[in-house]
């Protein structure tokens, strides 16, 4: 009696199944390719929309933090170019040429989307005027010269120096000057700043403070103002834990 080794087919529903889940599976890879493709569409668009249409585009510049400068002259110096857009723009190269400009301390540029540029300024804070024989410049307590001025704006004392005299050394006498009370500073004719380790107040009724260097300056402030009080012709603060009057 013979065997019949023919397969048997599977049930129907049991072959319904596997077409169903590999429909599933192609309809997946489907919507993938599709999301893709528009995903990768979407990103060349608003690529090209910020980078080279002319939507988003530099039309204006906003400028801070100005007191003395004119904001007018910052634009300048920055030289944004206008139309082109504002991804594009080299904000480190635009905030290097306004740092160029000697009153200002530090800049700060930014996008403001759509159509703007803006330029936080910090200037810098005069502590004292500087005479070098050559014309009245600012100082800051860096030592950093800037802003010729034709005379000694009020309230800042003079400092008189020798044309090489170094940064460093006029940091020095800005550190003495911003160290100032108001009472002693409108008493103080000018400063000689012979070196950084040799700075000298001369009052404006003819006394001096032999003040040394820029240490302890506070310090030997607060000394100077009291040992001022006294009929003194002048006043050794150099080592201000043992001042010396004559």
């Amino acid at each position: 009696m013979g065997i019949s080794l023919r397969s048997r087919k599977p049930p129907r529903p049991a072959v319904d199944l596997v077409r169903k889940r590999h429909g599933r599976r192609l309809r997946g890879r489907a919507r993938l390719v599709v999301g893709l493709v528009v995903l990768l569409a979407l990103v060349i668009g608003g690529g090209w929309l910020v980078l080279f249409s002319s939507v988003l585009t530099a039309e204006k510049v906003t400028v801070t933090g100005v007191t003395s400068l004119s904001p007018v002259r910052v634009r300048h110096q920055a030289q944004v170019p206008i139309g082109r857009p504002l991804a594009r723009l080299d904000l480190a190269a635009i905030q290097a040429r306004v740092e160029n400009i000697g009153d200002v301390a530090h800049a700060e540029v930014s996008r403001s989307w759509p159509h703007t540029v803006h330029i936080a300024i910090t200037q810098r804070t005069p502590v004292a005027v500087v005479d070098r024989g050559n014309g009245l410049q600012q100082v800051d307590a860096g030592g950093v010269l800037f802003g010729k001025v034709a005379h000694r704006p009020a309230g800042l004392p003079l400092i008189k120096a020798a044309p090489s005299m170094r940064s460093t050394a006029l940091a020095e006498a800005g550190t003495v000057a911003a160290a100032l009370p108001h009472a002693l500073a409108r008493r103080v004719s000018y400063l000689q700043l012979q070196s950084p380790d040799d700075i000298v107040l001369l009052l404006r009724d003819g006394r001096t403070v032999v003040w040394g260097s820029a240490a302890d300056s506070s310090q030997k402030a607060q000394v100077a103002v009291v040992l001022l009080r006294r009929p003194v012709h002048q006043v050794d603060v150099s080592v201000p834990g043992r001042p010396t009057t004559r």
